[in-house]
């Protein structure tokens, strides 16, 4: 095993399975990675909601397109070439693509230190990068102001429209929102988007499902008038709220970021979407050249649209629409070609 780690490829058909993700649609495998290579039977999947790019849990892991092993066991043989710390053995980064068809359940995901997690579980926070927003599509983000926490408690357990309590905000392609731990939130129907998460390394993120439209479903998941409804997690989801902040009307205002440009090359821009907790994530447009620096830091590149070639001493990766690929901390930089290219980067910084 050579000393330094070296850009990988990553194989581009993680899918979820289809009982899994019953609100989602075809736009994954019909649209932005229609020009892969993806399997007959992959294809034949009704609804495709969710695509995990770049994971390493035990659940749904990344593997590496060049020798099938997966993307955590090149980890955890050379942690330090990887994430630049040895303290940190494991990556805490789950990157999504998602596929909205109908509403997601409204959820509502935990701090780190909640005392209801379990062993293995984590809390999480995540943001989205919305890609493509159908007319009237939207997220939901908190609650409407006035509303109390009895009030949704009493909705909740009678089984009545939570609707009616949420905001409801209005997406376009482009929009950036973090979602910070203990905010009740869902995704609109219509929507397809990145969704880049930080979860504690070696464990899983917990996500509690508040309300999920008193919908039904059969065994393999399908909507079903006379099926089950999804199991609910209300007593944890109000216990992990922040009712203190999300009961406003203008909360939402405090999810959505504003882009901030990075380069002004009129070829190639780098915008930064956000800057939190340990995570730099950009988006980069355009064609062009530019030498990169890697800063000692772990990247995910996930590839929307175009092509781009990353070339360094420790290795060359090229990416076309639909895949992604990682880079190790251990690689300081590279030359980087770019054709009509639309792509996400996320960096990891060391702790």
């Amino acid at each position: 095993m050579s000393a330094i780690a070296s850009p990988e490829l990553l194989r581009p058909d993680n899918f979820t399975p289809p009982q899994r993700t019953p609100w989602g649609g075809r736009k994954l495998i019909d649209v932005y990675k229609r020009g892969l290579d993806l399997s007959a039977a992959v294809r034949a999947y009704a609804v495709v909601g969710e695509s995990w790019e770049v994971a390493c849990g035990a659940e749904f892991p990344s593997l590496v397109r060049r020798t099938n092993q997966p993307l955590a066991a090149l980890i955890a043989a050379q942690p330090k070439s990887w994430l630049g710390s040895d303290r940190q053995p494991q990556l805490p980064l789950l990157v999504k693509w998602l596929d909205t068809a109908d509403r997601l359940s409204v959820q509502v995901h935990p701090p780190g230190d909640f005392a209801g997690l379990g062993p293995g579980e984590s809390g999480k926070w995540e943001a989205w990068w919305i890609l493509d927003a159908e007319p009237n599509a939207g997220v939901y983000l908190g609650f409407k102001s006035g509303v109390t926490r009895a009030e949704v408690q009493r909705c909740a357990q009678a089984g009545g429209a939570i609707e009616a309590l949420l905001n409801f905000v209005p997406a376009r392609s482009g929009d950036v929102f973090v979602i910070e731990p203990g905010t009740p939130h869902a995704l609109g129907a219509g929507l397809t988007l990145l969704e880049p998460q930080i979860a504690a390394p070696g464990k899983s993120g917990v996500t509690y499902r508040f309300w999920d439209w008193n919908r039904r479903y059969d065994a393999a998941g399908r909507p079903d008038g006379g099926g089950a409804l999804r199991p609910l997690h209300l007593a944890e989801s109000i216990a992990v709220t922040r009712w203190d902040a999300v009961c406003d009307d203008s909360f939402a205002d405090t999810c959505r970021k504003r882009v901030r440009p990075l380069s002004v090359d009129t070829r190639l821009v780098r915008d930064v979407l956000i800057e939190a907790r340990e995570l730099i994530i950009e988006r980069w447009h355009g064609s062009g050249e530019l030498r990169w620096s890697g800063g000692g830091a772990f990247h995910a590149l996930t590839c929307v649209a175009g092509n781009l070639r990353f070339e360094s001493e420790a290795g060359s990766v090229a990416l076309r629409a639909g895949e992604s690929a990682v880079v190790p901390a251990a690689v300081a930089a590279a030359s980087i070609d770019a054709s009509d290219v639309d792509l996400l980067s996320v960096t990891l910084r060391p702790k």
